[in-house]
């Protein structure tokens, strides 16, 4: 097992090493790096215009909007206004589903 696949959380700079070293052949870190911020942008920009983004065994991720509502501040009890905000969504796909829930 090698570090990558201990660690708690994948980096970007790991990511890069990991393609760079599957696709290896050719490919370098820098265009390996240059290609996963170039799909990162085009998923955000299909996202802020409102479209959805799937990867077909992977999942879906969608633009949701949650509505401006009253709370409360936990240490003056004081009641608040949040702001209206927007957020990703995400949907595994089946596929991911049944692989993470597979037995090593």
């Amino acid at each position: 097992m090698t570090s990558l696949t201990k660690a708690a959380s994948l980096t970007k700079a790991e990511l890069v090493e990991l393609v760079h070293r599957t696709k290896g052949n050719g490919l370098s870190k820098r265009s390996a790096e240059a290609i996963i911020d170039a799909v990162f942008e085009h998923i955000e920009k299909s996202l802020r215009k409102g479209k959805k983004f799937t990867y077909p065994g992977f999942g879906t991720f969608t633009r949701t909007v949650r509505a401006a509502r009253k709370g409360r501040n936990p240490r003056t009890k004081a009641e608040i206004q949040i702001p209206r905000t927007t957020t990703i969504k995400f949907t595994p796909a089946q596929a991911l589903k049944v692989a993470l829930n597979r037995r090593a």
